[in-house]
């Protein structure tokens, strides 16, 4: 790890120093200064700033920044009324892991693609115009949606899944003190020519919270297929809400993780469901509609079928159409 300077900031003004590299719980950003992935000359500590509260507003939550994992998860509110969060946070990391990872960070967590965190190797998203040694590599755990002949690594965060399946807005503060709010389909961005650009903050930049739109109506369910039980990131996951009627889907959502370079929703699956009644033949129409233009690249072909899998898994079970 390569020497650096430590601030502790005490205002939101001191918060937003555009030469600085912004620490909550650090559970990512520490590992990446280990293995010099990054390589910041200066932390800035934002863990006293007021951001640590799960507020009620009418018809929304608000969420600070510094909640972390751990008290997201146990919160009564969140554990009512967005159980889907809660599972999805309590799927990730482990135990000591969520009571220092906090909101903010989780949402900036970097890719465990294999060649990003080997500096020996070419990684576009390291190192733009490098290479991407992944293409024809170690591949197993990476996208086969939303890529680029330049990147194909996918995004960790199993917060995030359930993020974007619950429609989150995140409050962005900007240097001048104004507010910005971004969608979370606004927030990432997919590689494009350009991997190395991940988000749409801005040098000075501070998340300061995220807001859940009144809870969806439904069933909801956070599934994820991992190689083990506990500590390993998604190889496909799942949030989904889904309600029916009189035997008929009245409304549908669903997000997925482990596919692509950000948390993947498909709006035309959606659509496609909504009045349908449930069945095997329906589900598998739902899957071809989100895999369309999948591509796999050796290890990670085994990804498209058992996408398909969870597809048909959790609108069963949601809809009562397999027990």
């Amino acid at each position: 790890m390569k020497p650096f300077d430590y601030v502790r900031a005490t205002s939101h003004a001191d918060a937003h120093d555009s030469a600085a590299r912004i620490i909550a719980g650090g559970t990512n950003l520490l590992d990446l200064m280990k293995h010099e992935i990054e390589t910041p000359t200066k932390l800035l500590d934002v863990t006293r700033l007021d951001m640590t509260e799960i507020e009620e507003a009418e018809n929304s939550v608000r969420i600070g920044a510094l909640v972390t994992n751990a008290d997201l998860a146990a919160d009564p509110l969140i554990r009512e009324r967005y159980g889907v969060l809660s599972r999805a946070l309590l799927a990730g990391a482990t135990g000591q892991l969520r009571n220092k990872a906090s909101t903010g960070g989780n949402l900036l967590q970097r890719t465990r693609c294999p060649y990003f965190y080997d500096t020996t190797q070419p990684c576009n998203k390291r190192e733009p115009g490098s290479g991407c040694m992944a293409m024809e590599g170690r591949n197993r755990i990476l996208a086969i949606l939303g890529t680029s002949e330049h990147c194909i690594a996918t995004h960790p965060s199993d917060m995030a899944v359930a993020m974007r399946l619950l429609d989150a807005r995140i409050e962005i503060e900007k240097p001048g003190g104004e507010a910005q709010i971004l969608t979370l389909d606004e927030f990432y961005k997919l590689p494009g020519d350009t991997p190395h650009e991940e988000t749409a903050l801005e040098a000075g930049d501070l998340i300061v919270a995220v807001h859940l739109p009144d809870a969806p109506k439904g069933a909801q369910m956070y599934r994820k297929v991992r190689d083990r039980s506990s500590y390993a990131f998604a190889l496909v996951s799942c949030a989904a809400v889904v309600a029916t009627d009189r035997g008929k889907i009245t409304d549908a959502a669903l997000a997925f993780g482990g596919l692509a370079p950000k948390p993947w929703r498909n709006t035309e699956m959606e659509r496609l469901l909504i009045g349908e009644a449930p069945s095997e033949a329906l589900f598998d129409k739902a899957a071809d509609v989100l895999l369309e233009g999948a591509q796999s690249h050796g290890d990670n072909d085994f990804k498209i079928p058992l996408t398909r899998r969870v597809v048909k898994a959790v609108l069963g079970e949601l809809t009562g159409a397999t027990q």
